[in-house]
C-alpha cells in the first residue's frame, strides 16, 4: 500500500485551506452602500425620482476604488448609489449616508458635529470616542459594526430590525 504524502495527509485531516480573507477596507467598502437598504429616511430627505442615494466620504477616504465598485453595483428602491468625496462637511446637505473620518479623533468629532442636525446616516471607523450611527469594529478577526439606534431616531432615520440583528451591539432609544 502506498503511503500518503504529508501534504495529502494534512488535507485529509484538516480539510482544504480556507481562502484568504479580503482586506479589512475592502470588506468595509462592500458594507457601506448596502446599509442604505436597511434604513428609511424622512420623506423630505429621500432622493427624487431618478436621482441616486448620495454616499458621501467626509474627510479621509480609506476605501478608494473598491467603494466605487461596490456602490456601482447597488440599487436601493430603484435608486443607484453615487459616491461623493469632500474634505469637510460643507455641502453635506444632499448626503444620505456619510462615512466620516478626520485626520485624528478630534477632527472626526468636529466633522460629525457639523452634520448632527441633518438626516444623514453617519458611519465611522477607528478607536476614537466620537462615533457615527454605525461604527465599524473588528471582532474575532472579522469586520463587524455597532449601531447607535438612538442617534438615528433623533435624526428621523429608522434602521430595520434586520440590520439591527446583524450588529455586534445596538444602543437603544434613550
Amino acid at each position: 500500500m502506498k503511503r500518503p504524502t504529508p501534504f495529502l495527509l494534512a488535507l485529509t485531516l484538516f480539510g482544504a485551506p480556507l481562502p484568504a480573507q479580503p482586506p479589512e477596507d475592502v470588506v468595509k467598502a462592500d458594507f457601506l452602500p448596502k446599509f442604505a437598504r436597511y434604513v428609511t429616511w424622512p420623506e423630505a430627505a429621500q432622493p427624487a425620482a431618478g436621482q441616486p442615494f448620495q454616499l458621501c466620504m467626509i474627510g479621509r477616504d480609506p476605501f478608494g476604488p473598491p467603494l466605487d465598485r461596490a456602490a456601482a453595483g447597488e440599487a436601493i428602491d430603484g435608486h443607484g448609489v453615487a459616491v461623493r468625496r469632500m474634505e469637510s462637511a460643507a455641502g453635506a446637505q444632499g448626503c444620505h449616508m456619510a462615512f466620516v473620518q478626520g485626520a485624528d479623533p478630534a477632527e472626526t468629532g468636529r466633522l460629525l458635529n457639523a452634520v448632527r442636525t441633518m438626516p444623514v446616516l453617519t458611519v465611522t471607523d477607528g478607536s476614537g470616542p466620537q462615533r457615527g450611527m454605525i461604527h465599524f469594529t473588528m471582532v474575532g478577526g472579522r469586520v463587524r459594526f455597532f449601531i447607535d439606534q438612538a442617534s438615528a431616531l433623533q435624526r428621523g432615520l429608522t434602521i430595520s430590525s434586520r440590520l439591527l440583528a446583524l450588529a455586534a451591539g445596538v444602543r437603544q432609544r434613550r
